[in-house]
């Protein structure tokens, strides 16, 4: 389980170009990691969406937004075309970036307990430190909430 203070666990996925993205390469820069179910889902689309409408002063905070969940490469493109996304969504289809970010387990939906992804977002410091940890998210201004403790965490609130 991650906990804040801890070094981020490495992770190497492709993105939705097929391109490897490492934690290492982002080194210096804030990441913002967010796990999520599905592509094109309801909560899913709104999450993507309201972190693509903040985009640009996450760049300008020296932070870079990834989202993170099991589709493929193929499907985030569609993802991203269809809905004019801004991130970069990541692939994770054996789960194993999501069990080392505490994001794949059990977890309750609708009074039924299940396994499955848990939406949870990460926010890294630039020494590759786990800043920021919300174990349980719920979609709507959640991308706020992050740009709001990014801006406390890096002195810029």
């Amino acid at each position: 389980m991650i906990k804040i203070g801890n070094k981020a666990p490495a992770f190497k996925l492709n993105n939705q170009n097929d391109k490897i993205v490492r934690l290492s390469d982002f080194k210096g820069q804030w990441i913002i990691l967010y796990f999520y179910p599905k592509d094109d889902t309801p909560g899913c689309t709104v999450e993507a969406c309201e972190f693509t409408t903040g985009v640009g002063r996450f760049r300008r905070s020296n932070s870079v937004v990834f989202g993170c969940s099991a589709d493929s490469p193929e499907s985030h493109r569609l993802f991203i075309k269809k809905h004019n996304l801004r991130v970069t969504l990541l692939s994770d289809p054996n789960r194993t970036v999501m069990e080392k970010y505490g994001a794949w387990g059990e977890k309750k939906l609708y009074g039924k307990t299940r396994i499955g992804v848990i939406r949870s977002t990460v926010l890294i410091n630039p020494s590759g430190k786990i800043a920021h940890w919300w174990r349980s998210v719920k979609v709507a201004g959640h991308a706020e909430k992050v740009y709001e403790k990014l801006q406390e965490l890096s002195g810029k609130s």
